[in-house]
């Protein structure tokens, strides 16, 4: 069997629905043969003590500079993040990474702005999750 790959992964999330990042970030855990490495910004990163709005842009830009694709939750809070269209533009513009929206499980309504961005959309189940991982990652 090949050595398998580690992707570097930026998983954007809002902390006031920590519990889907939580989730997620078990189900690639438990994925059989997936190796990762989570870039994203903990909750009680230094990242969250920016003295404002420039500094945090630049440390997110930071994480991201450094992995292989971003992971989006694209529920319909997503819209509504603060930061949703930052994470975008760095994603897409600055760094040309490639960016899978995840619904939900059982989500009957999901962000346009994340979906519209996306290189695939995915469900919320680790086959699908992984399997865009493995085809988009740079």
């Amino acid at each position: 069997m090949p050595a398998l790959r580690t992707y570097r992964i930026f998983i954007s999330h809002s902390w006031t629905y920590s519990d889907a990042y939580d989730k997620l970030v078990n189900l690639l855990e438990k994925h059989p043969n997936f190796e990762w490495i989570d870039y994203s910004v903990p909750k009680d990163d230094p990242i969250h003590d920016a003295k404002n709005d420039a500094e945090l842009y630049e440390a997110i830009k930071k994480q991201v500079s450094q992995v292989h694709c971003v992971l989006m939750l694209a529920g319909v809070y997503s819209t509504h993040s603060r930061w949703i269209n930052k994470e975008i533009e760095i994603s897409k513009q600055v760094f040309s990474k490639p960016l899978i929206a995840i619904e939900p499980w059982a989500s009957e309504r999901t962000s346009a702005t994340v979906k519209d961005a996306a290189d695939a959309i995915v469900g919320w189940n680790s086959a699908s999750i992984v399997k865009a991982i493995r085809d988009f990652a740079l």
